[in-house]
């Protein structure tokens, strides 16, 4: 049984991860745990989130934690914004990977709309946290405000209703928007929320336009298949009892959705139509995360595709066997009566739970190895944006740690309100 002891061990070792994958010399944290691997900016956002976990775990003084996240504010304060190809950012957003030196941009990569969430709401996180009257903590307000306040949410409509996904310098706009149920939720509130390029409330009603309201399993649901989609608001905004009109129509909230979306993944896994090794009641979890590669193998006289890091997801696929601990560990607030069990088996599989920065991200016992400890497939890494989820999560069950300051936070306030939420917490809450 998953003890409070375990829930610290298991917290902690995972926010390890943002302490040892960290230059402590810009703030920046690596995407995974490959020794050229460059920075992940949500990566960078979820151990800012963090920061106020470790202080009041104990783990870091708080005399001295507002200095911590000072170098990651003062950092993209400063980096090199511009059209520039290697740039760290223009128009106040931010590119997706950055050399973990230079902190300048790699791989041709994206200007990415909904990295560059999650960076700013680790910022707005420590904002909110960082509430005493010293020069330090006063900085980091001011930085984080500052930050946020440069992105240009309205420039990233590209003229149209929803936001893009990204933009490159060789290319300009991807050609692909955030509309329909999925992790951009945060996105959108905090563009909503901005002020100085605030986006029109018509961006919120094009993104819910695609909404897809399906029964699955006995369940209604609003539907996105992969789990971690239903989870990445959540990290920072408590759900419960506040509404838009869409949960209005439908008589629940974002928070009791993501409870039976974590309830379809059992069943779907119970189920188990493509007949994967391992499934079952305590054994599911299917999101975006890393694979055994993209390749054919005939498994049992079938020919299985397998893949690398992708959005799978249930019950529609991709499915290739692939499940993930972190994502059935970040849905512990939803449903801990079946997560807790799951968490328990899965900590009897050899995945590392007691190792260095916890359960490794994902496995597959279709996928056989021969030379493996467990006699099948295991991620070989760590990702950062798989770590954060875990102990953030954790937290929130526990104490609603980040829920609470985020409450605290004009912008999110200001978002949730123009996106059209009522009720519950938020009728209590100051805006600007």
């Amino acid at each position: 049984m998953l003890t409070e002891q375990d829930l610290d061990r298991l917290q902690l070792t995972t926010l390890e991860y943002y302490l040892h994958e960290l230059n402590p010399a810009n703030g920046l944290i690596r995407d995974k745990t490959e020794k050229s691997a460059p920075a992940s900016i949500a990566a960078v956002g979820l151990a800012l989130a963090a920061l106020p976990i470790l202080v009041e775990r104990g783990v870091v003084a708080r005399e001295f934690a507002p200095q911590v996240a000072l170098i990651t504010l003062r950092f993209f304060r400063d980096s090199p914004h511009g059209p520039e190809p290697d740039a760290t950012g223009y128009k106040g957003l931010y590119y997706h990977f950055l050399d973990m030196k230079s902190g300048r941009r790699v791989w041709n990569c994206e200007l990415s709309t909904i990295d560059s969430a999650f960076l700013f709401a680790g910022m707005l996180t420590c904002a909110a946290y960082f509430d005493a009257d010293t020069a330090e903590e006063g900085e980091v307000r001011r930085l984080a405000a500052e930050v946020y306040a440069r992105a240009d949410w309205q420039w990233a409509l590209n003229g149209g209703p929803a936001l893009s996904h990204g933009w490159t310098p060789e290319s300009g706009f991807i050609p692909h928007y955030w509309k329909g149920y999925d992790e951009a939720l945060l996105v959108y509130f905090l563009g909503l929320g901005s002020p100085s390029f605030p986006l029109p409330s018509e961006s919120y009603a094009a993104y819910c336009s695609t909404y897809q309201w399906r029964e699955l399993y006995g369940r209604e649901v609003l539907y996105s298949g992969p789990l971690f989609t239903h989870q990445l608001s959540h990290l920072w905004i408590d759900f419960r009892g506040i509404r838009d009109r869409f949960m209005l129509e439908h008589n629940t909230d974002y928070f009791e959705n993501s409870r039976q979306a974590t309830y379809v993944h059992q069943a779907y896994a119970i189920d188990n139509p493509r007949g994967f090794a391992g499934y079952g009641e305590h054994c599911w979890g299917i999101t975006a995360t890393d694979g055994p590669g993209w390749t054919k193998r005939m498994v049992n006289g079938v020919e299985r595709e397998f893949y690398d890091y992708v959005a799978r997801g249930a019950p529609d696929g991709p499915d290739d066997g692939t499940l993930a601990p972190w994502v059935a560990l970040a849905s512990l607030p939803f449903a801990p009566e079946i997560v807790i069990p799951t968490i328990n088996h899965m900590a009897h599989l050899d995945l590392g739970v007691n190792s260095r920065y916890g359960f490794k991200p994902s496995f597959n016992q279709t996928w056989e190895v021969s030379d493996s400890p467990t006699g099948w497939w295991v991620s070989p890494y760590h990702f950062g944006v798989d770590q954060g989820p875990v102990a953030l999560m954790i937290e929130n069950y526990r104490t609603g740690l980040i829920w609470n300051i985020m409450r605290r936070s004009p912008y999110i306030v200001n978002g949730l309100k123009r996106a059209g939420f009522q009720g519950g917490w938020l009728e209590g809450s100051v805006s600007d």
